[in-house]
């Protein structure tokens, strides 16, 4: 398959990659070539900018202001349009041929809610394509929530010193949205009994990536590009309770 909607984004790390093309392929099996996209929480426009290059007809939305700020500054695709705006006033139905919502439920309060809104606003055989963070897998258990018990208790200050002296930032590719706590911590049984309570069909659950971002292991992976692509790998084969995020897709039943 031809990736050159790589050139797109600004994504480089193996996992965002792989993640991107699970995205890509997922909505590309609608057989649909212009399809209509919503990318709900689409920060910074990366997945968005990436499925209008191909042909989609893409509305990204996001209620963060400076992440679509930043989106709109990068887009020159006319079937490209980013908008300020919470998924879940969307009124219409059977709109959208696809939904993508990546990296986004483990932020929200009550998840349950966008998902019933997408299951609306999502036509009848339409595809919605959902990644989040294993909640009980090695990044979350050993990094996130560490490190959101260490800010939480004002205990943070030194780890992130050093942090930034070895050369990271709090910042990510996906978002410029400050705050990017997680609140949901999905297991494998979890994600799933949200969306099929929510009337979902599942068509396909794969595994992100295994310890290549868990810190200091994540000093070496990050500088031998590689490594990453090794550690996708092994997270193909490992059991899903131990990967540290799902790929899923979901379809919505025709009437």
């Amino acid at each position: 398959m031809n990736k050159s909607y790589y050139s797109q984004t600004t994504y480089k790390d193996a996992e965002d990659l792989k993640r991107l093309n699970f995205i890509v392929n997922s909505i590309q099996k609608l057989g649909l070539p212009n399809a209509k996209v919503l990318d709900i929480g689409c920060g910074n426009g990366n997945i968005s900018m990436a499925l209008g290059s191909i042909g989609f007809n893409v509305v990204g939305v996001d209620i963060d202001a400076t992440s679509i700020k930043k989106a709109k500054e990068k887009n020159t695709f006319k079937n490209i349009e980013f908008k300020i705006i919470d998924a879940n006033s969307f009124t219409m139905n059977d709109e959208f041929d696809a939904v993508v919502c990546s990296e986004v439920l483990e932020h929200l309060e009550v998840p349950s809610d966008i998902v019933g809104s997408i299951f609306r606003i999502l036509k009848p055989g339409g595809v919605l394509v959902a990644t989040v963070p294993n909640g009980w897998g090695p990044r979350e258990v050993l990094i996130t929530k560490p490190m959101q018990w260490l800010n939480k208790n004002k205990f943070d200050g030194p780890i992130l010193l050093l942090k930034k002296m070895m050369g990271y930032s709090n910042t990510t590719h996906q978002s410029s949205n400050p705050d990017l706590t997680h609140i949901q911590f999905f297991s494998f049984s979890t994600i799933q009994k949200l969306m099929l309570e929510k009337g979902f069909n599942l068509i396909q659950f794969d595994n992100a990536d295994f310890l290549e971002r868990i810190f200091p292991y994540s000093f070496l992976t990050r500088r031998v590009y590689f490594l990453q692509k090794i550690d996708c790998h092994v997270a193909d084969y490992i059991p899903k309770f131990l990967t540290s995020g799902f790929y899923t897709s979901w379809t919505k039943p025709n009437k």
